[in-house]
């Protein structure tokens, strides 16, 4: 079993050929930080809209080496954070128009993909949550009604049979499942955004780490990059920049990926329409059938490290491969006897809020684009799009979407936001548990901590 070496997908597919270095300082018109879907995404559609500008990427290690080459492979058309905590401040009509924006951009990452000939095993077949206990029955069905109280959504509750018979998952009361959703290859998206955006005459230099973001420049270990306009995509890695130490939390996620599974087994478990599967668990799973017949499946494993600390090559403890490893057994007990090939981590950022945000300083120059939570293979590519719009000053309908420009409160200082952090994923697991005990209602534990953390 390989654990770490970046992710999985990166060990199928290769690590990418090294690209130079940043030879030193020198300018352009447009300076990335970040060379995965936040940055890439930022640069083609920059290209798209003026193929004369001059756009740099600088990335500290490779193309697509943080959550855009490890994360679990999900083009879904969620709101990081939710809908709900936009109505506010923006009206119901806008919320609206961002779910349906979210929508288009799934078909828009899968019309680029087929365009460039970027080769990333994607199918098509929407996302699919189920319900195995009955508080997570309750807290399904509550989200469903919730879910078709809007137009875009789009969203099919399962009965127990149905459902069984879409994926069959061990024990289901339910399921719910929307059209809106593809699996990915996440590393050959990556590879292959970084091919076109190349191709479009966009410079990348690797092993050049951005060290501070300041108005309209770059200091790196190799140069300083003078721009127009800095785009921070730096996503989970927020943290290492200076100043930057407490706006997003950088939270680790894990994954597993099984060696591929006979027929007999994908018969017993009917999944063969490319769904991605998640539950209703309050440490929730996500998983995919990767194109070479692989269960993939993750799951939060050690959530934060001290100090903001983020990993290098995605080493993963031990008890955390047993945790997704039971997880496994516990949805499909005909993988009982499948080896674990390859187990792996990285992070992503988290806002004070859970809210991703884009946005533009233009005073300053500095753009930027994250926080996704999990949601950024698809959130990216609207990320990118807005970005350039705002950096171009082009009135599209994405600049005034709400997150354009949302911001949040810093994460508490340490040792605060370790023994939070812990300690209320502690306490989510403890939910967890009582409710696999037969709890018929969410557990109160998980309440007080949904309100503590921003996630109710």
């Amino acid at each position: 079993m390989f654990n770490g070496h970046v992710s999985h997908w990166w060990q199928q597919v290769g690590a990418p050929q090294p690209r130079p270095e940043l030879p030193g300082s020198r300018t352009a018109d447009v300076a990335i930080v970040g060379a995965g879907y936040t940055g890439l995404w930022t640069a083609y559609a920059l290209k798209q809209q003026r193929p004369e500008l001059s756009v740099v990427i600088v990335e500290q290690r490779h193309v697509g080496y943080g959550a855009s080459g490890r994360n679990g492979g999900w083009l879904t058309n969620a709101i990081t954070g939710g809908r709900e905590q936009y109505v506010a401040a923006h009206g119901h009509d806008a919320v609206e128009r961002f779910q349906a924006a979210m929508n288009d951009t799934v078909d828009e990452v899968i019309r680029v993909i087929d365009a460039e000939g970027i080769d990333a095993d994607v199918q098509r077949g929407g996302e699919f949550t189920v319900a195995y206990t009955p508080a997570q029955e309750r807290r399904l069905r509550a989200f469903a009604a919730a879910e078709q109280r809007w137009r875009s959504t789009d969203l099919e509750v399962l009965e127990a049979d149905a459902a069984r018979a879409k994926i069959d998952v061990a024990a289901t009361r339910a399921a719910v499942w929307h059209p809106h959703a593809a699996r990915i290859q996440p590393a050959k998206l990556a590879a292959g955004l970084a091919r076109v955006v190349e191709e479009l005459g966009v410079d990348i230099y690797e092993r050049t780490r951005a060290v501070e973001i300041a108005p309209h420049r770059v200091r790196t270990t190799h140069g300083t990059v003078s721009a127009d306009f800095v785009v921070r995509a730096t996503e989970g890695f927020t943290a290492n920049l200076q100043g930057l130490k407490r706006l997003w939390l950088p939270m680790n996620s894990s994954l597993i990926a099984t060696e591929p599974l006979s027929t007999e087994v994908w018969d017993e478990l009917h999944w063969n329409q490319g769904e991605v599967l998640g539950d209703m668990a309050h440490v929730y799973m996500y998983a995919q059938r990767t194109a070479d017949d692989r269960i993939a499946i993750g799951g939060r494993g050690v959530p934060y490290r001290y100090g903001s600390r983020t990993d290098t090559d995605g080493r993963t403890p031990d008890i955390t491969v047993e945790t997704l490893r039971r997880i496994l057994h516990r949805f499909f007990p005909a993988t009982r006897g499948a080896a674990i090939d390859h187990v792996w981590s990285g992070v992503l950022g988290v806002p004070r809020d859970w809210s991703a945000t884009v946005g533009l300083d233009r005073e300053s120059g500095i753009a930027w684009g994250g926080g996704y939570v999990g949601t950024g293979v698809t959130s990216t590519n609207l990320a990118g799009r807005t970005i350039a719009d705002l950096i171009l000053g082009t009135e599209s309908d994405l600049v005034s979407l709400p997150w354009v420009n949302h911001r949040v409160r810093k994460w508490e200082p340490e040792p605060l936001r370790w023994l939070a952090t812990r300690g209320l994923y502690a306490a989510y697991g403890v939910a967890d548990r009582a409710e696999a005990r037969g709890r018929a209602t969410t557990s109160p534990i998980a309440t007080v901590a949904d309100v503590i953390t921003g996630r109710h």
